[in-house]
């Protein structure tokens, strides 16, 4: 049984910081790109970040974010990370985690709710 879990998300000031983890089990981590999306209220889902499988970890980030946030991977623990810093009020949102293989279908987590005071 495939599971994604999220962890992480809560309240936060703005300008503060939080540290989001995804969790993966039932799936070969390590082949898999794996990317944070969000989705705010009233709006669609939208990509964060990616990071690919390959040992360089190659990552990529949408242009709200970039410079901002850090997204990681540590293979031997099935885990992916998302490194929030210096966030905004419109950072608001239920941020997901997705798992992408080079094949076969993908998967969702559930999701962790970040909400950002101004």
């Amino acid at each position: 049984q495939v599971q994604l879990v999220e962890s992480g998300g809560g309240l936060v000031q703005a300008g503060g910081s939080l540290r989001l983890s995804c969790a993966a089990s039932g799936i070969i981590f390590s082949i898999n790109t794996m990317g944070w999306y969000r989705q705010a209220p009233g709006k669609q889902r939208e990509l964060v970040a990616t990071i690919t499988s390959t040992t360089s970890g190659i990552t990529n980030y949408a242009v709200s974010v970039k410079g901002r946030f850090t997204i990681s991977r540590d293979n031997a623990k099935n885990t992916v990370y998302l490194q929030m810093n210096s966030l905004k009020p419109e950072d608001t949102a239920v941020y997901y985690c997705k798992s992408s293989p080079p094949y076969g279908v993908g998967y969702w987590g559930k999701g962790t709710l970040v909400t950002v005071s101004s």
